[in-house]
């Protein structure tokens, strides 16, 4: 008898084996009805036989083994993947969800093997049944994978929102300590806790829009008309004045007026300088060179120091990666590593991008925006 065939004869035995498997994965399944144990396994058999019964050229079955007959944009569902979506809420781990399709696979294998006892099995049914399973196994995993991402990230946007509010009142209530000239002590408590507060802060703003941009929101912002020349000017000050020993520098070119988010820019601006300040030469200035023209706006924060490597530099504004020596600094302060990572978000919401250059020269941001959004 050919898989296919066995496989819808042999229904009943082969979910039951599956029900019984999932009943072990503790402590997940602990609490599950039979129901729940079976989920979608029977849609998931009928599928594979469905897919075992179709038939299927030579170069059809290599596409298939190498994972490249993928979904058409906006298909409904497959049982794989709703089964992953329930077993993830269930509070099914991966490891779990792979071990349902691993002994799903030994179970229907053995039982058909027993059945075939005077007639061998046929060879190409095993290995288009085990291409099967490894496309129902791919399905899952994404789905799964996808569902739990999903989870954390609204997990650490409740809490991010949740923060502010504590975070808030520390900083209220270290200001009016401050504000009370209690004494060389207190004054000092306060400082601290205003210089912390702040720290936090920015770490709290950092994760909350990188949240955003992974649950697909984006980086919000609100363009009004600006003179990007004083805004930055503006930023480059407060810079200044926290960073004392360094030099920072800025030249206008041209018109430097247009519709975008003020604060947002400043943001992306003060990421890129503070970047500069902490992988640049010391004792050399950090440059920043705006130039405005017809219909769009460009500027680039340059400084002097090591030139970075060609494969930190393909992937340096990922989110969470770093360079060996980037490793080392961040476990001196402590940042999230986020900052480029932003810098790039912000320029693509304003509809630019942003661009990254090392020689042993100099290091370049260079960030392009349109005038208007």
């Amino acid at each position: 008898m050919r898989l296919a065939e066995f496989i819808l004869r042999d229904m009943e035995g082969i979910v039951a084996q599956w029900e019984a498997f999932a009943a072990t994965l503790l402590p997940a399944a602990a609490s599950m009805e039979k129901l729940a144990l079976r989920d979608h396994a029977e849609q998931i058999l009928v599928a594979v036989a469905k897919d075992l019964s179709t038939s299927q050229s030579r170069e059809e079955q290599s596409e298939k083994s190498m994972g490249r007959t993928g979904k058409p944009a906006n298909s409904p569902e497959t049982a794989t993947q709703t089964h992953a979506l329930l077993r993830a809420r269930s509070g099914f781990d991966i490891r779990q969800l792979v071990a349902e399709y691993r002994a799903l696979r030994a179970s229907v294998l053995r039982r058909w093997m027993d059945d075939c006892l005077l007639v061998s099995p046929d060879v190409d049914d095993i290995i288009r049944f085990n291409e099967a399973i490894d496309q129902a196994v791919a399905e899952s995993v994404g789905f799964f994978s996808a569902n739990v991402e999903q989870s954390r990230d609204l997990f650490l946007g409740m809490l991010g929102h949740d923060m502010r509010s504590p975070l808030h009142t520390i900083q209220m209530t270290a200001s009016y300590l401050s504000a009370l000239n209690a004494g060389e002590k207190i004054s000092g408590a306060a400082s601290r806790l205003i210089s912390s507060g702040a720290r936090m802060q920015a770490l709290l703003d950092d994760l909350m829009d990188f949240n955003r941009t992974k649950l697909g929101l984006g980086i919000n912002i609100a363009p009004v008309e600006i003179d990007l020349a004083k805004v930055f000017n503006d930023e480059l000050e407060r810079l200044r004045a926290a960073h004392p020993d360094r030099r920072i520098e800025l030249t206008v070119h041209g018109d430097a007026h247009g519709v975008w988010d003020g604060r947002r820019l400043q943001q992306l601006l003060g990421n890129l300088v503070l970047n500069a300040i902490k992988y640049g030469t010391p004792d050399a200035p950090v440059h920043v060179v705006v130039a405005g023209e017809s219909d769009e706006l460009r500027f680039e924060v340059t400084n002097s120091g090591p030139a970075i490597e060609r494969l930190t530099l393909v992937g340096i504004f990922d989110p969470l990666k770093r360079g060996p020596d980037q490793q080392k600094r961040h476990d001196a302060d402590g940042n999230l590593g986020l900052g480029l990572y932003i810098a790039r978000e912000i320029a693509k919401a304003h509809g630019g991008d942003i661009e990254a250059r090392s020689d042993a020269t100099e290091t370049a941001f260079s960030v392009r925006l349109p005038r208007h959004v």
